[in-house]
């Protein structure tokens, strides 16, 4: 393929290229400036204004930073003043701040909130003005010295009560907010709604416009709406888009590979709403390996860049899935129907079609638009029956020919992600299960995690692997999934928990996830093992999209980028449109960056994803607290999951839901926060209470709207693990400490009556 013209080798510097650049500001990122790569090629006079040049194009690319950084943050330093928005505190009860002019690339700097000298301590969504200290390990330490204005609220979801006011259901919004005189008839007390706010009304409470009725709020099927109108989740589609997905239909055999005689076939969860990935592998002669298909629908093939669907399916990021319904990025005619690769039918496709050796190592890839025919919708429960040896009717013929081939490649692809050490963690994840008529919570279970899952895991990775790889080697721009290395203040939290454990984690050092995989193994089967996967995971950092690749920690990767689902993830979709534009497959391609700056758009579909994983959370959350209203003042058996300086939270069996225990629930006495050890601690009668431990406690609320849970204790059944590591005991040195404060304040008032 031949290079573009920005690619060419300037006259003056002879075989000087693009790629020679780039490897270099790679490798030596501390002289990544003009001057120091001029001097180390030795280009001098006219072919400085071509490097110039070049530079440019590759920050606007995504692929270097600027080598004059006015518009982003060092990381290293900040300034001595900032005002900051303050987050809700972790588990850990660490409490985070971000820059409220967020011009930062990358990820943004650790601020952690300190104590300032403010009279009250700012709350969650607060705007503070804070001096800036140095922190451990490159984080920052904020002071708050100035309360600034928070922002105008626009939205809320709340309940309309019989004062014509509404609650708001967000619990951190502490404000009623009175309903306009011509609004009161549009809903009725108890009413759910999506309202505006518009000012001051009496008493000069805050008035809301009543824009929405979401429904009653006794009703479960609304709880999903509720937490995507919280995070501002798009919940419909505008009129052209919806004429777009529409007007579409099927696909021509023109300038596509032929892959119908395939036996292609999705393996999804019986649940599933939409079918974008097929698979297929077959062993090569001689042992020489496996070829793997990976085929995804062809979703650029409908949704063009700057068409009405493109802007809708930026602006939304991805599809949200809740319990009772997804939001999808696309319309139904589409997610459900032209790009859903529905059985016995003809649809479009991108292929991986790939080679791999014995080691797992990809030896071929190659990328083809095609047509292909899904042979069998099937179900992870399905595969993994035939697979034990009990296939059904349908699957018996598929076993040989199809299953075990991928269940063979999966085999090999396996023992290469544990030879590279990706991170295993074993964290459960529960399902919610509802009525028929999605308005009870009927049930709540384990996900069970078969062999199945783990198949399409790895074929989706290597696909993943390929195009990054395939779009390196033409020298494109690619959309990253990136994932840097854990925070090294939650490292530390982690180092703490493991002492005593069969386990340890050295200070101070670069980790490997292999390395982290270590730890879970040795504690494997004890149980505390579940607190210290749940550490692990809230060490990591969060995985975004970014044009500039710093490589997947937790997959341990050198490049990786999201290609399997354009249906649901906008990301993969701009990487659907690189493969096709670079390697010539058609219409419908776009390199990254033709239309949109790499660096914003990554930051702006990954804001989009937390917002839905927020929203998600909040809609689990508070599924679990209405499966808990009908057991208020019942007794459960739970285990401390983080403890904080205003309680504990606890995981109450089984459903895995977190219940608050304030520390006005506690035992009468006064406790002290030790956050080094995670514990509180009893001054009058030393009981302590730490990570781990088994509890019984008494559900005293649960508030399926906000999603909370409010617990007292009740009974201890077990210490926990990790206290009784400790060489003395808590209690024998807190009497003590109690009986001399007694006397001195005994002491104290017969001074006084002197």
């Amino acid at each position: 393929m031949a290079k573009s013209k920005r690619d060419a080798a300037s006259p003056e510097t002879g075989n000087l290229n693009r790629q020679a650049i780039l490897d270099f500001v790679r490798q030596h990122p501390e002289q990544a400036n003009k001057r120091a790569i001029a001097r180390h090629f030795g280009i001098m006079g006219g072919a400085r204004v071509w490097l110039k040049t070049l530079l440019k194009q590759l920050e606007r690319d995504g692929l270097i930073e600027a080598s004059a950084p006015k518009s982003r943050w060092n990381r290293q330093s900040l300034p001595g003043v900032l005002p900051l928005e303050i987050l809700a505190p972790d588990q850990d009860g660490d409490v985070a701040c971000l820059p409220i002019e967020r011009d930062f690339r990358g990820a943004p700097p650790r601020i952690y909130l300190a104590e300032g000298t403010l009279e009250t301590a700012p709350a969650p969504g607060d705007r503070v003005l804070a001096k800036i200290e140095p922190g451990e390990e490159g984080s920052f330490l904020a002071r708050p010295f100035k309360t600034l204005p928070r922002p105008r609220l626009d939205i809320i979801v709340g309940v309309v009560e019989a004062d014509d006011t509404i609650r708001p259901t967000d619990k951190r919004i502490k404000n009623e907010f009175i309903i306009r005189h011509e609004d009161r008839e549009a809903a009725e007390p108890g009413s759910l709604v999506r309202a505006e706010i518009m000012g001051t009304g009496r008493l000069d409470l805050p008035r809301g416009r009543i824009l929405e009725v979401l429904g009653k709020q006794d009703d479960v099927g609304v709880i999903s709406l509720v937490s995507a109108a919280e995070h501002q989740l798009r919940l419909n589609f505008p009129d052209a888009a919806l004429e777009e997905a529409d007007a579409a239909g099927p696909v021509t055999e023109d300038g596509r590979t032929d892959f119908r005689d395939l036996q292609l076939v999705t393996i999804d969860g019986a649940d599933a709403r939409d079918f974008d990935d097929a698979v297929w592998a077959g062993r090569l002669a001689e042992d020489a390996g496996f070829r793997i298909l990976v085929a995804i629908a062809d979703v650029a093939h409908y949704v063009r860049p700057d068409s009405a669907l493109d802007c809708e399916a930026k602006l939304r990021g991805n599809s949200c899935y809740f319990p009772d319904r997804v939001l999808p990025m696309l319309p139904e005619a589409l997610s459900n129907g032209w790009c859903s690769l529905v059985p016995h039918e003809d649809r479009g496709c991108l292929v991986a079609d790939m080679r791999i050796d014995m080691e797992g190592r990809l030896t071929h890839r190659r990328f083809r638009r095609g047509i292909m025919r899904s042979s069998a919708r099937l179900t992870y429960e399905r595969v993994e029956a035939a697979l034990n040896g009990t296939p059904d009717e349908e699957l018996a013929p598929l076993v040989e020919p199809r299953l075990i081939p991928l269940r063979d490649a999966f085999e090999v692809l396996l023992a290469a992600r544990e030879r590279r050490g990706a991170l295993n963690l074993d964290v459960p994840e529960r399902v919610i299960e509802l009525s028929e008529d999605k308005r009870e919570v009927v049930d709540i279970r384990p996900r069970e995690r078969l062999t199945s899952h783990h198949i399409i895991e790895e074929m989706m990775i290597i696909a993943n692997i390929a195009a990054a790889e395939a779009l390196e080697a033409v020298e494109q721009s690619v959309m990253y999934r990136v994932h840097d290395h854990p925070d090294p203040i939650k490292l530390e939290h982690l180092a703490n928990l493991l002492e005593g454990t069969p386990a340890s984690l050295a200070r101070g050092v670069r980790l490997t996830a292999g390395q982290l995989n270590g730890i879970l193994k040795r504690v494997e089967g004890e149980d505390y093992a579940p607190m210290i996967n749940e550490a692990v995971l809230r060490s990591q950092a969060q995985a975004v999209y970014a044009p500039r690749n710093i490589g997947h920690f937790g997959l341990g990767l050198r490049s990786y980028a999201h290609f399997t689902s354009p249906i649901r993830r906008y990301a993969d979709l701009t990487v659907h449109r690189a493969l096709i534009e670079a390697l010539g497959l058609g219409a419908g391609g776009q390199a990254l960056g033709a239309s949109d700056a790499p660096i914003l758009l990554g930051e702006q579909i990954s804001e989009c994803e937390r917002r839905a994983a927020y929203a998600e959370r909040s809609a689990k959350d508070r599924y679990l607290a209405a499966y808990h209203t009908n057991h208020v003042g019942q007794v459960f058996e739970a285990r401390v999951s983080s403890v904080t300086k205003f309680g504990l939270f606890a995981e109450l069996d089984p459903s895995g839901a977190h219940a608050l225990v304030p520390m006005g629930l506690l035992p009468d006495d006064r406790y002290d926060f030790d956050a080094s050890q995670s514990r509180l601690e009893g001054r009058r009668w030393g009981r302590v209470f730490s990570l781990a431990q088994r509890l019984s406690l008494r559900l005293v609320e649960a508030d399926g709207l906000t999603g909370s849970l409010v617990a007292e204790v009740v009974g201890e059944i077990e210490p926990s693990y990790f206290e009784s590591l400790r060489p003395e005991s808590p209690k024998s040195r807190s009497k003590p400490a109690a009986k001399s404060t007694r006397k001195k304040s005994k002491a104290r008032r017969k001074n006084q009556r002197r």
